[in-house]
């Protein structure tokens, strides 16, 4: 499969800019900005090309209803109701307390819409567990995937969310006018 996805990656045009941070067992991957669905499978054929093992997402709930709700969980999906607090934090850092390996991955926006702030679920899930975030840019305008640093929440969200905003500010989605680039603007 890994083969495949390499393949299927390389006669669509993309290329990872950089390697995956192997050596890092645990961390919540932030993928963005996430403007089409697209974003999903090009993610999935990265995972795959790249060997992220024990790579984990996050999705809305609608997703896993209907005809291919099995499709998203046999690739490692675990729904996600939006419209309420259902103590999600508190399970994701119980998964990772539980295991040696595991990547967690979803899009710090929450959707594909237009955000004017980021979610912070991810923030404290990776907080809380006292495991690094690492930030992956689709950069659709040159086809290539990049990759951060892993990096541990400081002492100040604030300053985390400008660097994670600055990160992915500069990246043009599928859907530029969607992505982050207003919300960097107010950063600077």
């Amino acid at each position: 499969m890994k083969l495949f996805c390499r393949i299927i990656l390389f006669l669509m045009g993309w290329r990872a800019e950089n390697k995956f941070p192997h050596h890092i067992k645990k961390a919540i991957v932030i993928a963005g900005p996430h403007t089409s669905a697209w974003d999903f499978f090009i993610g999935i054929f990265f995972r795959t090309a790249l060997g992220m093992k024990n790579a984990k997402f996050l999705g809305k709930e609608e997703l896993f209803k209907g005809p291919f709700g099995f499709l998203f969980r046999w690739l490692g999906g675990t729904p996600v109701n939006r419209s309420s607090k259902t103590g999600l934090v508190d399970q994701v850092v119980a998964k990772f307390n539980s295991t040696d390996e595991l990547l967690i991955g979803l899009s710090p926006e929450g959707t594909r819409r237009k955000v004017d702030k980021l979610k912070s679920g991810f923030y404290y899930m990776a907080q809380k567990a006292a495991v690094p975030i690492i930030m992956m840019g689709l950069d659709y305008e040159h086809k290539r995937l990049t990759i951060s640093d892993p990096f541990y929440t400081s002492e100040s969200q604030e300053d985390d969310f400008k660097k994670i905003i600055q990160y992915f500010g500069k990246i043009k989605g599928k859907r530029p006018e969607l992505g982050l680039q207003d919300l960097m603007q107010k950063t600077i």
